[in-house]
């Protein structure tokens, strides 16, 4: 089992992003909610200080490298099933994408009997779906 370590770090315009709704917050904070709710006020721009703080180190900062990821891959099943490929993933959600090639060609057929897809359309998808074999 191979362990591969991954690092997400938000681009420049998401810290930027994060950094003007937090200045919102905080101007929100200093001049509606504290005037209004005293203490709960304070935590509250307290909070958004922190927010927009923590979001311009993940942006502008140089030190922070980001949430780290670990993903672990099974080579020898890899191996053993597919060399070149990547592990094969199931999509139930949308059957049409985890048919093998003969089932797509069968469903494609059966869409051009029914007259939902053109001849035209027709051969160009079966071509592709011949081409990726």
């Amino acid at each position: 089992m191979r362990r591969r370590r991954v690092t997400y770090r938000p681009s420049k315009a998401q810290g930027a992003f994060g950094m003007v709704w937090g200045g919102v917050f905080i101007l929100i904070g200093l001049f509606v909610v504290i005037p209004t709710f005293g203490p709960f006020g304070i935590l509250w721009t307290l909070a958004a200080i922190g927010i927009t703080a923590m979001n311009g180190y993940q942006a502008f900062g140089t030190k922070y490298t980001g949430p780290e990821i670990t993903i672990e891959e099974d080579n020898a099943q890899m191996t053993q099933e597919h060399p070149s490929s990547p592990a094969p993933q199931t999509h139930d959600h949308i059957p049409s994408t985890a048919l093998d090639a003969k089932q797509r060609l069968e469903q494609l057929e059966s869409l051009k009997q029914a007259g939902l897809i053109t001849q035209s359309e027709y051969d160009q998808k079966r071509r592709e779906i011949l081409e990726r074999l």
